[in-house]
């Protein structure tokens, strides 16, 4: 009996002490910030780790890392698809440099360069940030191809193998930002509503979307307006979320890929004319030689700028022959999957109508041979090699 009562002693003496313990917690609690003003950002102070120099690294025979992010069927998932950034592989440079960047500066002297190049005010300062940040990195990682100069006390970055050399501080950090790589550049900047808007932007090599159409729209737009399957019973909330908590400590990297039907870095004319109104898959002659179908993939970065609180996206598309990755281990007979696994509304969205019996034919040949010659890997690559 006496040790019952002991217990049940022990028991309350707990359990008011728990409830105590409660009421202290409450008590230190901050108070939570319903008053954030939108579209107002308060400079964080914060300097990403210096990336080391790229082992090996050279412009002549470094090669593009092959990214293939598609998976096996049956089932095609909708997300975010987002992992961790190392912050030394912010940004990739390989042997295609030189023609990523002379396609650029050709791109840049059309009649219809600034429809490629736009910036909005309030970004201006987010573009400078941009430039900044981005010389800084590539200085330092590829120490072969980049270096600092100063011309009458006016810091430069140089590239070695042409002899150009771009203002760090200029009217248009942006455009000379873009042309030290191989991506295209865009700046989400929140405005007084919580969304976050296109305000910035350098888009020379894009396949199929123009800046001048997506320009100061917000997020969610900017995605309808394309028809993105699924966004918004699957994406819109959760991507809106991101982009309002995101810091400038967790950089973030996604990938997708497409099937172009022509061999066009910069523009896909098979879905019409970069110049017209009317551009979409319909355009596009069904069934091309197999020559010339090209698989298309994008590396798309996401960091948030501790100055301007801009969201900066890179976005870096990597071009080769689908004969090509056919002829890698495991490929064609994942990709095919991969293909049959979409959903109408994504299989309208990758215009899968206009290359689907000439690629998916040619891919299922090169499995069975791959499976008759014993080719196929027993321990393939992860997602998203």
């Amino acid at each position: 009996m006496l040790g019952f009562l002991l217990i049940c002693f022990l028991i309350i003496g707990s359990l008011v002490y728990f409830v105590q313990s409660v009421k202290r917690r409450k008590l230190k609690q901050v108070p939570v910030d319903n008053k954030k003003v939108f579209g107002k950002w308060t400079p964080v102070s914060f300097e990403a780790p210096r990336p080391v120099p790229y082992p090996d690294w050279s412009v002549e025979t470094t090669r593009p890392l092959p990214y293939r992010p598609f998976k096996y069927g049956p089932d095609y998932f909708v997300t975010m698809g987002i992992k961790h950034l190392d912050w030394n592989d912010w940004i990739e440079l390989d042997n295609e440099w030189t023609k990523y960047h002379n396609t650029k500066l050709a791109r840049l002297s059309e009649d219809r360069s600034s429809r490629l190049y736009k910036i909005a005010p309030e970004a201006q300062d987010a573009a400078l940030e941009t430039m900044e940040l981005l010389s800084e990195y590539l200085v330092y990682r590829y120490p072969s191809l980049f270096e600092y100069q100063f011309n009458n006390k006016q810091k430069q970055i140089r590239i070695k193998t042409t002899g150009e050399t771009y203002p760090i501080y200029s009217d248009d950090p942006l455009k000379y930002a873009s042309l030290l790589i191989q991506d295209d550049l865009a700046l989400m900047m929140e405005g007084s509503d919580g969304q976050y808007y296109l305000k910035g932007g350098i888009i020379i090599i894009p396949g199929f979307w123009r800046l001048e159409d997506k320009f100061n729209m917000p997020l969610a737009q900017i995605h309808t307006s394309g028809d993105v399957p699924k966004f918004e019973e699957k994406l819109k909330c959760s991507m809106e979320r991101y982009f309002q908590k995101m810091s400038p400590q967790h950089p973030v990297i996604r990938y997708n890929y497409f099937i172009q039907t022509d061999g066009e870095l910069a523009w896909s004319s098979s879905i019409g004319s970069e110049d017209t109104f009317g551009i979409g898959w319909e355009n596009a002659i069904p069934n091309p030689p197999i020559e010339k179908i090209h698989f298309r993939s994008e590396r798309q970065s996401l960091r948030r700028l501790p100055r301007s609180g801009a969201i900066l996206f890179t976005i870096r598309p990597y071009f080769i022959p689908v004969v090509d990755i056919a002829e890698e281990p495991n490929i064609p007979g994942r990709l095919a999957s991969a293909i049959r696994s979409w959903p109408d509304d994504v299989a309208r969205y990758k215009g899968k109508q206009a290359y689907e019996d000439v690629v998916l034919k040619y891919l299922d040949e090169k499995h069975e041979q791959q499976v008759e010659n014993d080719l196929q890997e027993d321990n393939p690559k992860p997602y998203p090699y």
